[in-house]
């Protein structure tokens, strides 16, 4: 893993893509730790998290997760999720960030020499290539170790990095609940 402390840096997370890489891996995240590893290794700019919410919902399990990011570190990036019938008469939502995402990274590219994504859609190849005409040097995160994998392989090839999830997995994984004391579980809550 190829990182400088003086690099000006930040984490684009694609919410829905890494919920998924990570629980087919079998871990959570703790994203207070993920912020601190980033910040050991980089000069670590801005952290964004997209997510899309559906409102329709009067609870949703989002909700504490997005409320956490957003006072404690993370720029969080929310849009309304849609909700719909498919033909075969089951519920589906459809939220795609991809989007939201580019802009932001693409508005930050002057004040970033790396850029850190994580996601495995192969939609954002375009956009790694297009930063790094601007000169950032960009990094993805996902999952190889998965079948099928997470990451694109197109993706994969553009980047100037890829590090595989499980491999940096442990230095900002949450450990099983079986395992965690009362009192960290009360300090979650």
């Amino acid at each position: 893993m190829r990182f400088s402390a003086q690099e000006r840096t930040a984490l684009f997370i694609d919410g829905a893509n890494l919920y998924a890489a990570t629980r087919s891996l079998g871990f959570d995240i703790d994203y207070r730790k993920l912020l601190d590893f980033f910040e050991t290794k980089t000069n670590l700019l801005r952290a964004y998290y997209y997510s899309a919410l559906l409102e329709t919902e009067e609870y949703s399990p989002l909700k504490p997760l997005t409320d956490w990011l957003a006072y404690n570190g993370y720029s969080l990036v929310t849009k309304p999720a849609k909700e719909f019938t498919d033909a075969q008469g089951r519920r589906r939502i459809k939220g795609n960030m991809d989007i939201e995402l580019a802009i932001d990274m693409l508005e930050l590219a002057p004040s970033l020499d790396h850029a850190v994504l994580f996601s495995g859609d192969s939609d954002f190849r375009r956009l790694v290539e297009a930063m790094q005409r601007r000169g950032v040097r960009v990094s993805v995160v996902s999952s190889i170790r998965i079948s099928p994998p997470m990451i694109a392989d197109e993706l994969r090839r553009q980047a100037d990095q890829f590090l595989e999830l499980s491999d940096i997995a442990q230095h900002f994984s949450r450990r099983p609940a079986e395992n965690r004391t009362r009192v960290e579980r009360e300090d979650e809550e």
